[in-house]
């Protein structure tokens, strides 16, 4: 595998000859202008710049310009790398057989095991070289171990429970090969998965890969199992993406993940995880990683099984512990956990709408529309079709403000709604809208098996119980952040330029 330097990471243009698409949002305007990425921009391309976007288009790096307008835009979403990286006849791609030691923690539950490792099918992976199995402190050590035999993988024994993240670098510690897949025992893992991701590493600057978590597993027998089967908590969305904070996907989970272990070894030697977090363990690492330079991408073009608890207390105590590792999070990368990044003009006019102020609506929408025909203007861009978006933005602000409002904040709409007075009734409708509205799209979009009341009631225990976690472990850290929405004063920031 190639290896670069701190120094030369923000410099280093995507490989020649590696296959790339543009991200499905991405607008293309005739003026030479390119719209997208998350969070979106704006880029105007000199000749140069459109020349070498042309080849982008096309499918394929083919020009040192390209390659570095590659990874200028692929670093701000416009462009995503694809997974079979480069040809098989390029003289400048590494070696991918063998390249790869499997790591599964677990602790009992050997027939989960048992089900992840016969569907992993390692001997049949040209890239995998091995499978290490570490138990976690069984009760069933031997079960562990039988399971573990059958299916040709190595067993280390942990005598003290830790969690998953001290038993991935258990195993760290034995690694040999360039690269390591962590894989959870209640994955479902699907026929070659790693030989299909493992060509992203084609980019040496690349240091993990997942692919889709769906979900997998027994047929949904109860209302718990079906609504996590609609509504999988791992799953992070069909769009491919660069992982980056405050982006359409900021984090990967390890249930299923592969990581360059020189990267890993870069950020934390050969620790690894932080094994002070039991949970969102797997987030500080993947954005250790981005803050020393290396890149992160999510491919759901691979899809990976993974099964949900199937009783509801279950399944929101773990929503709950995830949120618990929100604050600690936040204290270890300020302002990386903002639950709402509110802009003031849409939420000026959402404000408006929720209290029945169509004039002042109507105004707070126009000043964010002159704000961003002026910089657009300013930057020498055609300030066309504006409408569309900002009308989007203020659409999308309602159903984020939502969402923050049914997790961290529902006792206190209720409470402030139903406060007597002339205006009683608007107030406890508007509180309603915004709580409900965005489960019941959800259900109009994805149209789960479930009917819309219990639908909207199951997202709104599940949204709860998260913001319950993220609450009690800011009470528990003693600060607050991981609550409160991120605030920006403008809706449109400055154009960017290709050189």
């Amino acid at each position: 595998m190639t290896s670069v330097g701190k120094n030369g990471r923000s410099s280093t243009g995507l490989p020649v000859g590696m296959s790339v698409e543009l991200d499905p949002e991405v607008v293309v305007k005739p003026d030479g202008t390119v719209f997208g990425g998350s969070p979106a921009r704006l880029f105007r391309l000199n000749p140069a710049g459109q020349e070498a976007f042309s080849q982008l288009r096309s499918g394929v790096v083919g020009t040192a310009a390209a390659a570095a307008l590659a990874r200028r835009f692929s670093d701000a979403g416009l462009v995503h790398p694809q997974r079979q990286g480069l040809p098989a006849e390029n003289e400048g791609r590494p070696a991918r057989r063998g390249t790869v030691t499997v790591v599964v923690p677990v602790r009992d539950r050997a027939a989960e095991l048992e089900r992840c490792l016969a569907g992993l099918g390692a001997g049949e992976q040209e890239a995998v070289a091995e499978v290490i199995v570490v138990d976690d402190a069984s009760h069933d050590p031997a079960a562990v171990a039988a399971v573990a035999q059958r299916h040709g993988a190595r067993v280390i024994v942990r005598t003290v429970n830790g969690g998953p993240g001290p038993a991935r670098n258990e195993a760290l510690k034995q690694v040999g090969t360039p690269l390591v897949a962590f894989l959870d025992s209640d994955c479902l893992p699907s026929e070659g998965w790693i030989d299909d991701l493992v060509g992203h590493f084609d980019d040496p600057l690349l240091a993990a890969v997942a692919p889709r978590v769906v979900a997998g597993g027994r047929a949904a027998r109860t209302f718990a199992e079906r609504f996590t089967q609609a509504r999988p908590v791992l799953d992070l969305g069909g769009l491919p993406a660069r992982v980056a904070p405050l982006s359409r996907v900021s984090y990967l989970p390890t249930a299923a993940l592969i990581l360059r272990r020189e990267a890993l070894e870069d950020v934390s030697g050969h620790r690894g995880f932080d094994e002070d977090l039991r949970f969102g363990e797997d987030v500080d690492l993947v954005w250790r990683l981005l803050e020393a330079g290396w890149r992160v991408r999510y491919d759901p073009s691979v899809e990976i099984g993974h099964e949900d608890p199937s009783a509801w207390k279950d399944l929101l105590r773990r929503r709950f512990a995830y949120g618990t590792s929100a604050a600690a999070l936040e204290q270890r990368h300020p302002g990386k956990v903002a639950p709402l990044v509110a802009v003031a003009a849409p939420v000026s006019t959402v404000a408006a709408l929720l209290a029945r102020r169509p004039v002042l609506a109507a105004v707070t929408f126009a000043a964010g529309y002159a704000d961003s025909w002026m910089a657009l203007k300013k930057a020498g861009t055609d300030p066309d079709d504006l409408l569309r978006p900002l009308a989007v933005g203020v659409r999308e602000t309602f159903f984020g403000i939502g969402r923050w409002t049914s997790q961290f904040a529902l006792p206190v709409a209720v409470a402030v709604a139903a406060v007597p007075g002339n205006r009683r009734r608007g107030r406890l409708l508007a509180a309603a809208a915004l709580v409900v509205a965005p489960p019941v799209r959800e259900w109009l979009r994805d149209k789960p098996d479930i009917d819309p009341v219990r639908w909207t009631a199951a997202v709104l225990m599940d949204d709860a119980a998260y913001g319950a976690g993220v609450w009690a472990g800011s009470f528990r850290r003693r600060h607050f952040r991981a609550v409160r929405p991120s605030w920006k004063w403008r809706l449109l920031g400055s154009v960017t330029r290709s050189r």
